[in-house]
């Protein structure tokens, strides 16, 4: 039988793929200050071809963070202000009577914002259900059904959605179905103040500089084509595969706050984007195989959106990162998990 393992990537091209990630790393560390660690995340994100919600409070960078990022790697950029009275048609396009020829008329499809690179969906939880739903088939097949005809989206297609995790007057709380399709949710925080008075000094009304460096388009597919041949070894698969399972209450590696705590643990989905955003981290760092620790740093932005909790976790203000972070302290790499008792002992003459 023949292995169907794609080949690795030489030490030649895991050094241009590390040095050309850094390379937007460092103009994003430089347009947004204070915030290396998001930007790594989101990088990440953009590598593993998934989707990201960004929650955080108002006039923390949310939208300069995703213009920043499509102006880096320039891709095509539409930004869709998500409001109550907003529509599908208004996202995803819609069909128009046109005149084609004299006496003759015809449905003409003219295409939504959607059909971009990254579309922005600002304050993504403000549109009706109705709307929301329109999202669905985009991100997940990448195209879009209207009238019996699926058209394509461009490639490469992401949705950076933002939403305010405080203001939920007017607001409409995203189906299950919608969150499970984002890929990581990454919380935006404060600054601090030495990174304010760095902003403040440094740039006029807050406003980012331009960007002086950038990819080209087949820097990017470059990227896409290394990401594609990271290795994820069984060990850390199976590792993987466990922390997923034990966010489920009745399982046997099920910590004591999953159990008192979790209503529903993570999909299959969750599986796939801790292993493709592991196999991205390695990428970064230049490493042409995904270990544990790749899988521990993303593992909290991979599963803290698709833990439903019970009522007992709110009485107790327990969030789903406390949860998280359980399991990953509580589950051994090995899959052994011995109990203190019965750990092993110096050999004795």
């Amino acid at each position: 039988m023949n292995d169907a393992r794609p080949v690795l990537p030489s030490v030649a091209e895991m050094e241009a793929a590390a040095a050309l990630a850094a390379k937007a790393l460092g103009e994003l560390d430089r347009l947004l200050l204070g915030r290396a660690e998001l930007h790594r995340l989101v990088l990440a994100g953009i590598l593993s071809r998934g989707h990201i919600l960004l929650e955080g409070l108002p006039g923390l960078g949310k939208t300069a963070l995703v213009k920043a990022v499509a102006s880096i790697l320039q891709l095509d950029f539409k930004r869709v202000q998500f409001t109550p009275d907003l529509m599908p048609a208004d996202i995803v396009g819609a069909h128009i009577l046109q005149e084609t020829a004299p006496g003759r008329r015809e449905m003409i499809f003219q295409p939504g914002p959607v059909f971009t690179n990254i579309l922005l969906a600002d304050e993504i939880n403000r549109a009706s259900p109705k709307t929301q739903s329109a999202l669905l088939e985009t991100m997940q097949e990448r195209s879009v059904t209207l009238l019996g005809q699926t058209r394509a989206l461009p490639e490469p297609f992401f949705v950076l959605a933002s939403q305010n995790p405080i203001e939920m007057e007017g607001t409409y709380p995203l189906p299950e179905a919608q969150v499970d399709r984002f890929l990581f949710r990454l919380i935006v925080r404060d600054v601090p103040e030495g990174v304010l008075h760095d902003i403040i000094a440094q740039r006029r009304r807050g406003e980012p500089p331009a960007p002086e460096a950038t990819l080209s388009r087949g820097d990017l597919d470059r990227l896409f084509e290394v990401m594609a041949r990271i290795h994820l070894p069984d060990a850390v698969a199976r590792y993987i595969a466990r922390l997923v399972a034990a966010t489920h209450p009745t399982h046997r590696e099920a910590t004591e706050k999953v159990r008192a705590y979790v209503q529903y643990g993570a999909s299959p989905r969750a599986a796939i984007a801790i292993a493709e955003a592991a196999r991205a981290v390695a990428l970064i760092e230049g490493r042409p195989a995904a270990g544990f620790a790749d899988a521990r740093r993303v593992a909290v932005p991979a599963l803290n959106h698709r833990l439903i909790l019970n009522y007992q976790a709110r009485f107790d203000g327990v969030g789903p990162d406390a949860i998280i972070e359980s399991l990953l302290s509580g589950l051994d790499e090995a899959g052994l998990n011995l109990p203190d008792d019965l750990a092993l002992e110096p050999a004795t003459k």
